[in-house]
């Protein structure tokens, strides 16, 4: 009697269990993709979720290096053998995919297939994506597919879960949307009524210095004193909104998960390859974390927005008790000597002040043509 399908089973309960723990989107898809492959001993599997243009808005792989991805080059469209599985109901399953009328478009980088096992996923009567897997590592019969029956159930099994799985996490990244805007209203709110009228004491008080200084030099010289109290009380007011409006993201999921998300938002975004890796680091003090966050987030807006990279590394490592930072792009670089006698700091004031105010430092090593690299260290609790 063959133990292949409890071992099977016992495979797909942990891949649903292993499901049910990703909250984002992208982590669920790679959760799907992952599992399936390990599941059925495949050498390569994929997941595409469609768009409404005929292409796809995310596709996922595995068992393809990052080089291999990036010589396959865009995203595929909806056509021929992906086309089928988004189209209709039924699994497909093929002794050579290679072989099928259908079987067109593929990169010429793109890893060579033979035996196909591919699904869609579906939730109700709405295909939410295409589910496939090539090559079983197994020995074929002759002319026929590695994968079986009990491949297809399985894998039928392992679609109808993600599906659930990813309808669950589309939910949570809308509801944490929402929630994103509402904090948003709410600061705008607050940043016009604490700053709003100041400002507008501050214009009219110019405006009066400036009436006054041919005729009244001393009332002149008195406003613009009272022009400089103004200003010093309206920037006090907009940092007291901007720093008590630590992210929600942050508070709810921890630096490393928020960083994750962030980044992956980001290398969608961008034609640059955004990366980010993590080990070892502990919860840290709140003011460290939400320290590093903003220091990340300005160092990547500066790479990306003013580096031209082709890629930009993002990593935090466990350091003694604390945790380091580093922001690494190769672009064009500058020489920051230069930047400073410009009198353009790009952002590394403030960057540098955000490190110091949580007992931490900041290094900024960059040079023109040879890229930058930010690194930033705190010490922990």
């Amino acid at each position: 009697m063959s133990h292949r399908p409890s071992s099977g089973l016992a495979a797909v309960s942990t891949a649903l269990l292993e499901m049910s723990r990703q909250l984002e989107v992208r982590d669920v898809l790679k959760t799907i993709v992952a599992s399936a492959r390990e599941l059925l001993d495949a050498e390569y599997a994929a997941l595409g979720v469609p768009d409404d243009h005929g292409g796809f808005a995310q596709f996922v792989v595995d068992g393809v290096s990052d080089e291999q991805w990036r010589a396959i080059g865009p995203l595929p469209r909806q056509h021929g053998i992906l086309a089928s599985m988004l189209h209709k109901a039924e699994p497909e399953r093929l002794a050579d995919v290679r072989e099928d009328p259908r079987f067109e478009g593929w990169p010429a980088a793109h890893p060579d297939m033979s035996d196909f096992l591919g699904l869609p996923v579906r939730d109700g009567d709405e295909t939410i994506g295409a589910l496939f897997l090539a090559n079983k590592r197994c020995p074929k019969p002759e002319g026929g597919c590695g994968f079986t029956e009990e491949d297809e159930e399985l894998l039928s099994i392992l679609a109808q879960h993600a599906a659930i799985a990813l309808t669950n996490a589309r939910l949570y990244e809308r509801s944490r949307e929402l929630t994103i805007a509402e904090e948003r209203s709410r600061l705008a709110h607050e940043l016009h009524d604490a700053v709003s009228q100041k400002l507008f004491s501050l214009r009219l008080t110019a405006q009066a210095a400036a009436a006054l200084v041919d005729r009244d030099p001393a009332r002149a010289k008195g406003e613009l004193q009272q022009v400089a109290v103004l200003a010093a009380e309206a920037a006090d007011e907009l940092r007291a909104a901007v720093v008590e409006l630590r992210p929600a993201a942050l508070d709810e999921d921890g630096l490393v998960h928020t960083l994750r998300t962030q980044i992956q938002v980001l290398d969608r975004a961008h034609t640059a390859r955004v990366t980010f890796e993590s080990s070892g680091v502990r919860a840290l003090p709140a003011a460290q974390e939400e320290a590093m966050l903003r220091v990340a987030q300005e160092a990547l807006h500066n790479a990306l927005r003013h580096a031209e990279p082709e890629r930009v590394a993002v990593s935090l490592v466990r350091h003694g008790q604390g945790a380091l930072l580093t922001v690494a792009d190769d672009g064009k670089g500058f020489d920051p000597r230069t930047v400073r006698r410009a009198g353009r700091h790009l952002g590394l004031v403030s960057m540098r002040d955000r490190a110091g105010g949580v007992g931490g430092a900041l290094t900024v090593t960059s040079e023109p043509g040879r890229g930058t690299t930010i690194e930033m260290e705190v010490p922990g609790g």
